[in-house]
């Protein structure tokens, strides 16, 4: 099966704090990417389950930590706003509405 990607991910774990939208249950989730890239993320969480598809969340990250991320020009994602598109058992994925600059 080809690659349907438009962008390269890149591994990275990049912790990350989710703010819903427009929901009344959820309000923010601390959680950790699995992967990124300039058109999205994986997002590992275990509240997969109970976010409803099309969730729209504004994504921010803390300063990436050298220990857990060899991605070392990453920048800070800051109010970065993407849809969940899909879910596993492990977690969810978003994607940004519009590219993100994601290196100094």
């Amino acid at each position: 099966m080809k690659e349907q990607r438009l962008y390269k991910r890149f591994s990275a774990k990049l912790p990350v704090k989710l703010q819903a939208v427009a929901s009344s249950r959820l309000r923010h989730l601390y959680v950790e990417t699995k992967d990124i890239s300039v058109g999205g993320a994986f997002i590992y969480t275990k509240e997969a389950s109970f976010i409803p598809d099309d969730t729209q969340f504004i994504v921010n990250s803390s300063n990436p930590n050298k220990r857990t991320i060899k991605l070392k020009k990453l920048k800070r994602l800051e109010n970065c706003i993407g849809t969940m598109v899909r879910s596993t058992s492990e977690g969810i994925a978003i994607r940004f509405n519009r590219p993100v600059e994601l290196f100094v």
